[in-house]
């Protein structure tokens, strides 16, 4: 094999761990048991480990999804025969019946997607904290690194691998069935949060200088369209609103990516915007709208709609964006969201208006230390032709910005700001 096909090669390996990683890790926990993931998790790493070598020694498989899957089976059931687990294991129902199926184990996509279902509300349990939750799904169904996960919570990896260690302790004590859980709106919330937190780690990648990891993204949807479109999920209204979002949001990757260069909406190339997902996404928005019942997802989604539908980016209803985000300061009053809500409300009464209103947030709270809150001021002054204080906002966001695609942007847009 030469050179390009080892290359190729690792490439679609890399594509399956982040892919089929939470899928396998998910059946198998079936069999293992869900006190025991961390074994399970080990059975996948294994597998993605053989399949590096066994790919680059002897090419890709016709169907590398299959070859994944009955290695991962064997491996599996390799560990169920020691006698390490033997005792655990027969001490279970009907282990005999148990390892038959999984000796004959066909998988089909309808069973994937409900084993990740199970595997979703398992890591999303009650007895487990709320940290260690949202740490478990990234972790184990999503297959995040320690790193990225770190970046995630702007956070340490030792902090990260101790919710790891929690969260797996946790599992174990509570003995928890893997089945879905009889009331499942209670978790379903922390399942939502969590797969935003993956979508956004995507469409805004904090590690890597790329613009957008199109896996991640496309991964949350997934896991949002197994939510909304399973049969033992009623209400589905909230994750409808989220994967409108999602939906709304991809709709731009095209345009919002020139060469690698992260490109600002307002000059963004419309005719590039994808109106296919944004009319998937109008359709998921409508479907939420018809519960009547106000939500952070649906809020934004919406917001998202208004740019969506917009003919340019003047033509925006920012009177309408505005009021939104009104409504979304009363059930997410944060620095974040207020620093968000200057843009729209610099379009309704003026830049100066808006250059006060950063200036009032910047003496109530702490977002200062963010690089956004001096990208956004700078963008007030430029328009007001205060070049001055622009540069000066600019240099503050650069020495604090630490993604080089966001600092590329930053240091494109202090060259055009000109001092006469």
């Amino acid at each position: 094999m030469n050179s390009t096909d080892k290359k190729d090669s690792q490439e679609l390996t890399e594509h399956f761990f982040r892919n089929e990683y939470g899928k396998i890790v998910s059946v198998i926990t079936r069999y293992i048991g869900t006190n025991d993931v961390q074994t399970a998790e080990d059975i996948v790493q294994e597998t993605l480990l053989k399949a590096v070598d066994h790919w680059q020694h002897n090419g890709v498989p016709k169907n590398p999804k299959a070859w994944l899957y009955t290695t991962a089976k064997n491996h599996t059931l390799n560990v169920l025969k020691r006698n390490k687990y033997k005792t655990e294991y027969e001490s279970r129902a009907q282990p005999e019946s148990d390892q038959q199926e999984l000796e004959h184990l066909d998988i089909s996509e309808e069973q994937i997607k409900d084993e990740q279902l199970k595997m979703m509300f398992v890591c999303c349990h009650p007895s487990i904290s709320e940290p260690s939750q949202i740490t478990l799904i990234l972790k184990i169904l999503c297959g995040f690194s320690i790193a990225e996960i770190a970046n995630a919570f702007f956070t340490t990896t030792d902090t990260i691998n101790k919710r790891l260690v929690r969260g797996r302790k946790q599992l174990r004590e509570a003995q928890i069935s893997f089945e879905i859980p009889k009331d499942i709106t209670k978790s379903l919330d922390i399942v939502l949060k969590t797969i935003y937190l993956l979508f956004n780690e995507g469409y805004s990648p904090s590690q890597q200088n790329i613009v957008v990891r199109y896996d991640l993204c496309l991964e949350a949807i997934r896991l949002t369209e197994i939510l909304v479109n399973n049969k033992h999920i009623s209400n589905t209204a909230d994750a409808s609103a989220l994967l409108a979002l999602m939906y709304l949001n991809v709709a731009r990757f095209e345009a919002r990516n020139d060469a690698g260069d992260l490109i600002e909406m307002h000059k963004q190339d419309r005719k590039k915007w994808n109106l296919s997902l944004i009319n998937r996404g109008i359709h998921y928005l409508n479907e939420t709208t018809k519960n009547e019942a106000l939500s952070i997802y649906l809020i934004l989604a919406t917001i998202s709609g208004h740019h969506c539908i917009a003919l340019s980016f003047e033509e925006t209803d920012w009177t309408a964006i505005l009021m939104l985000y009104d409504s979304l300061l009363e059930l997410q009053d944060t620095p974040l969201v207020r620093l968000n809500r200057s843009i729209p409300y610099a379009k309704v009464k003026g830049n100066t208006a808006g250059i006060r209103l950063l200036q009032e947030l910047q003496h109530t709270s702490d977002i200062e230390s963010h690089y956004l809150f001096h990208a956004t001021l700078a963008e007030f002054y430029i328009q007001e032709n205060m070049n001055t204080n622009a540069r000066k906002s600019l240099e503050k966001a650069i020495s604090l910005c630490t993604n080089t695609r966001d600092v590329a942007l930053l240091e494109k847009k202090i060259k055009s700001v000109i001092i006469t």
